[in-house]
């Protein structure tokens, strides 16, 4: 009896290895491969798609490349310190965003202006100069060490009126702060050959004038006698 059980039980381990050897069970790893909450789709097949691959050294031969900036650079105002009336540089930067030179402040002595010049213009004495790089309300010319005129600030020369030679002048610039240096010029004297040239100018006129009527007088003369002679034939040839 016990020998019937052991050959049943030997003979139902061997079924078991065939039927398992036939029909194997699934793997651990295959089991997690497959997704239990998902239904398989039917109809479809699962495929890998595999995006082709761009040639990256292309694109970068044709890339254009941004255009280059060129740096902007700010000139300098068109404002010269020795003309008159001069549009003031303060209200050009304003206007054209340009570049003035550097000014001192109100509250600072006015640096010293340059007397470039003092002429005769043929009926007073004008003096010229350039403006200091400096805060300025008004500019002072001064005769022999004496005040003799006052000039706004937008003003490079003035006259002067009449004076004697190898007189000092000079300029001075004011602001609300004090007046600056003096910047000075010695006044040279007129060119006294021109009264002589003057002279003989006219004296050479003259002897001109004087030759002309001449030539006319003589000539004149000359045709009175001519026909004083021809009429005194005319009757001399009719007696």
């Amino acid at each position: 009896m016990a020998a019937n059980r052991d050959l049943a039980f030997t003979l139902g381990m061997v079924c078991l290895v065939l039927i398992t050897g036939y029909s194997p069970l699934p793997t651990t790893s295959q089991l997690a491969e497959t997704n239990p909450t998902r239904p398989p789709t039917r109809g479809f097949t699962t495929e890998t798609f595999e995006f082709p691959t761009e040639d990256y050294s292309l694109m970068e031969d044709n890339t254009v490349a941004p255009p280059t900036r060129t740096p902007f650079v700010k000139k300098r105002c068109d404002y010269n310190p020795c003309l008159d009336s001069q549009i003031p540089c303060a209200v050009l930067r304003t206007s054209t965003r340009c570049l003035c030179p550097g000014l001192t402040l109100h509250n600072e002595v006015p640096n010293t202006p340059t007397l470039t010049s003092v002429s005769w213009n043929g009926s007073e004495v004008v003096a010229r100069w350039c403006a200091p790089q400096s805060y300025v309300t008004a500019y002072i010319v001064e005769v022999g060490g004496q005040e003799r005129r006052r000039f706004r600030k937008d003003q490079r020369s003035g006259g002067l009126g009449d004076m004697d030679h190898n007189t000092e002048v000079c300029v001075v610039a004011v602001n609300d702060a004090g007046d600056s240096e003096r910047s000075c010029v010695t006044y040279p004297p007129r060119d006294s050959s021109l009264p002589l040239k003057a002279g003989l100018i006219g004296g050479a006129l003259g002897f001109l004038l004087l030759l002309l009527l001449a030539v006319l007088l003589w000539r004149h003369k000359r045709q009175r006698k001519q026909e004083a002679s021809i009429s005194m034939h005319d009757t001399a040839e009719t007696e």
